[in-house]
């Protein structure tokens, strides 16, 4: 009798788990009434996005009142003293692909969980916690921090659910806001984009991208163009030119070559460099070429790179308007009024002509065409 009792007692006892279990199961698919959103940005090369609930004013008190200043004791959970969650619901999640900047101090890439403490001064702290994935403040550690920022926070017109956007989105940063009721709560982030893409650019190289010429000759252009180390921009054209096997020396990367060099200051070397380019160039990319000088100010050089395409080039289009650019730069507008009419016969088509007609109108009124 009493093995009967035992086996009964052990039946419902699994029953009474199972009861309990089931009815404190959740359907997680309802909808909420602070629903979930998610805002990104990216930032040169970095993705920045935060993940949070949106819970609306609805008539109620907000800041000091259903978000208390300063820190709090929730009464759940491990915390003795938590922030605000900054949303509703789970953690509000801040995830970056790059290492950041945040009032000076690095953040380095990967997830966060965001509280804030908002003061009563209008004044906050942004905090970013390494514990991403707890609900809520309820189980906020300090010994978890990632990095904490002090803002001052800022009065706006009334917004009714609470919002965080990307507001003045630059090359290098942008302004992140949290804005709820009529409070702003802005902070700004900072990446080094040259920075990010060179790391990137040293991986991509030992991928199947290096396995090409042109990956070497834009990797060394980016560099070139974006504050990168010259000397491993140098070293990336040099590659594309000679020593591998997918190497070929052009104008372009010769070029390219010249510029880095000319950066460097190695002034002599670069000229050498162009010299050797020179004759690999085609008629428009010695023309261009000309051009990029004189928007360098360098007027006299720029002349000497016309009359050289000019020489090898003869009788061909856009020999003669080279001529009249180079001309018109050092001043010489008869000599480049002259070579302008015979540019005016070898147009190709309608748009340059009439180009060619505008820039004759100029030189007759002694104003440069460049």
């Amino acid at each position: 009798m009493k093995k009967f009792y035992s086996a009964l007692s052990a039946t419902m006892i699994t029953a009474v788990l199972f009861m309990t279990s089931t009815a404190t199961a959740q359907l997680d698919f309802l909808p909420r009434g602070s629903q979930m959103a998610k805002v990104s940005q990216r930032i040169g090369t970095t993705d920045v996005s935060i993940i949070y609930s949106r819970p609306s004013v609805n008539d109620r008190e907000i800041w000091g009142v259903l978000v208390p200043y300063g820190m709090n004791n929730l009464g759940f959970g491990t915390a003795t003293e938590s922030p605000w969650r900054a949303g509703a619901n789970e953690n509000t999640v801040f995830k970056t692909t790059h290492d950041l900047t945040i009032g000076g101090k690095t953040l380095p890439a990967g997830k966060y969980g965001l509280h804030m403490i908002v003061n009563e001064d209008n004044t906050a702290t942004i905090i970013f916690s390494n514990n991403h994935e707890a609900w809520g403040s309820y189980f906020y550690d300090p010994s978890e921090d990632a990095l904490r920022v002090d803002v001052e926070t800022k009065e706006i017109p009334h917004v009714e659910l609470l919002t965080y956007t990307f507001d003045e989105v630059g090359p290098n940063s942008a302004t992140v806001s949290l804005s709820w009721e009529k409070k702003q709560i802005p902070f700004t982030i900072e990446t080094d984009v040259t920075g990010n893409v060179m790391a990137e650019i040293r991986q991509q190289l030992q991928t199947s991208p290096g396995f090409n010429r042109q990956t070497w000759e834009q990797a060394a252009g980016y560099a070139l163009n974006n504050g990168g180390d010259l000397d491993e921009a140098l070293g990336w054209v040099n590659a594309a030119i000679e020593g591998q096997f997918f190497s070929q020396k052009n104008f372009n990367n010769l070029s390219l070559k010249s510029q880095i060099l000319e950066r460097q200051g190695k002034t002599a070397e670069a000229k050498a460099v162009m010299d050797e380019a020179m004759p690999l160039g085609t008629i428009l990319e010695i023309h261009s070429y000309g051009r990029q000088l004189i928007a360098q100010n360098r007027s006299e050089e720029a002349l000497e790179v016309f009359k050289w395409n000019a020489k090898n080039h003869k009788n061909t289009w856009p020999v003669d308007y080279g001529l009249a650019r180079g001309y018109s730069a050092v001043g010489n507008y008869k000599t480049a009024l002259k070579h302008l009419k015979i540019a005016e016969g070898r147009a190709p088509d309608e748009l340059n002509k009439n180009a060619i007609v505008a820039n004759i109108t100029k030189l007759e009124e002694g104003t440069d065409i460049n």
